[in-house]
C-alpha cells in the first residue's frame, strides 16, 4: 500500500565548512599582519604570530558562523513543499526469507 505525505524541503549551508574557511582566513590574516608589523623589542616574530593567530582564529571562525547564519536565513525563506510517496509494510516488496539449512542439506545430498 502506498501512502502520500507532504514534506518541507529546506536547504541549509554546512556550518563546519564556513567555520573552517573562516579559520583559514584568520590564519592567513595573522600571517600577513605578522609580516606587516615592524619588529618589536619586547616580542619576537613567533610570539607576535602566536598572539595574532589566537585572535585571528577566533575572529575568523566567528565571521564564518555569522556568514553561514545569514546565508541560512536568506535561503531558509525559500522552503519548498513536496509530495512524497511512502511504502507501507504490506506492499514493500520484501522477499520471504529462505531456510538455509534445507539448501545445505540438499547440497550435501547431491554431493554424495
Amino acid at each position: 500500500m502506498v501512502a502520500a505525505d507532504t514534506l518541507t524541503v529546506h536547504r541549509s549551508p554546512r556550518y563546519t565548512n564556513f567555520m573552517i574557511l573562516g579559520a583559514i582566513f584568520g590564519v592567513l590574516l595573522a600571517l600577513v599582519l605578522t609580516v606587516a608589523f615592524p619588529d618589536s623589542a619586547d616580542f619576537d616574530k613567533g610570539q607576535i604570530f602566536g598572539f595574532l593567530l589566537l585572535a585571528g582564529l577566533a575572529v575568523g571562525v566567528l565571521l564564518g558562523c555569522l556568514a553561514a547564519l545569514l546565508l541560512d536565513r536568506t535561503i531558509g525563506r525559500r522552503a519548498h513543499t513536496v509530495r512524497a510517496d511512502r511504502l507501507t509494510g504490506e506492499d514493500s516488496g520484501a522477499v520471504d526469507t529462505v531456510d538455509e539449512s534445507r539448501d545445505i542439506q540438499r547440497f550435501n545430498e547431491n554431493k554424495e
